[in-house]
């Protein structure tokens, strides 16, 4: 499958994958990825087999600033890959779509509901990070890396992952914009199903728990895998994220023919 891009009217060029849909009762399916990943993850390329064997419409992407997107990492916010994915959404979509969103794709995957909430059939977090600059990066800085922060700008953290990455202070100022974990309802009522590893040593599973208790939706539940770490790209991670991803279609198709009467 060919690499395509795509330039919003922002002037900046988000590269994706698409897979057309050929089972037109299904939601489409698109996956956002997390911080410093591209759209080439087993996660994000198990997906698209998935969706394909189902004949379901699926598409990842990169980020600006990642990947194959044009851009600097480094100059990257929270609103801006927020707006990346809305400009996905509604450009490269059509229909109600089930957002997968790994760890802060999460929480962008949360933002984009809140947004278009008419476009979202369901959501799956794996890992999902909602708040992570402010709790994660931020929250366990020590006085000196604060410090350096602010003279400097960025801090560079280690990574399980990758070489040491940078965090700006710009990522942490323009990301306390978009918390939702604050305690306050969030407005999301689609279905949702959270996917966390046990062992995450990144994202504390409580996370998923939190989210739980604070969306507006009523149909929510969580999977953990007790031996899963952060990525949950084992066997029985993706087995649960299929299953996921077929349940709640299955939920959106039916709700499709009850409205139509068929």
């Amino acid at each position: 499958m060919a690499l395509q891009k795509f330039s919003p009217e922002t002037g900046t060029e988000i590269a994706y994958h698409k897979t057309a849909a050929k089972n037109s009762d299904l939601p489409g399916v698109i996956f956002c990825g997390g911080f410093m990943s591209d759209m080439t993850g087993g996660k994000a390329t198990f997906l698209e087999e998935f969706c394909t064997e189902r004949g379901q419409g699926y598409l990842r992407f990169d980020y600006t600033g990642h990947g194959a997107s044009s851009g600097k990492f480094i100059d990257g916010t929270i609103g801006q890959w927020a707006d990346d994915a809305l400009h996905v959404l509604d450009n490269l979509t059509e229909g109600p779509q089930i957002l997968v969103g790994s760890s802060m794709g999460g929480w962008i995957a949360m933002l984009l509901t809140l947004k278009r909430p008419e476009r979202v059939a369901g959501l799956v977090g794996i890992a999902a990070s909602p708040d992570f600059t402010e709790e994660i990066y931020y929250g366990r800085l020590s006085d000196d890396e604060k410090r350096q922060l602010s003279e400097e700008g960025v801090v560079y953290l280690p990574s399980n992952y990758t070489d040491p990455y940078p965090v700006t202070e710009n990522l942490i100022k323009e990301g306390r914009k978009h918390l939702l974990l604050g305690g306050e309802l969030i407005d999301i009522r689609c279905p949702i199903r959270l996917l966390h590893g046990k062992k995450d040593d990144i994202v504390p599973w409580a996370k998923s728990v939190r989210i739980s208790k604070l969306v507006a939706a009523k149909d929510v539940d969580i999977r953990y895998v007790e031996d899963g770490d952060h990525s949950l790209s084992c066997e029985e991670g993706l087995r649960l994220l299929g299953e996921a991803v077929a349940e709640i279609s299955d939920i959106a198709a039916t709700r499709v023919v009850s409205l139509t009467g068929a």
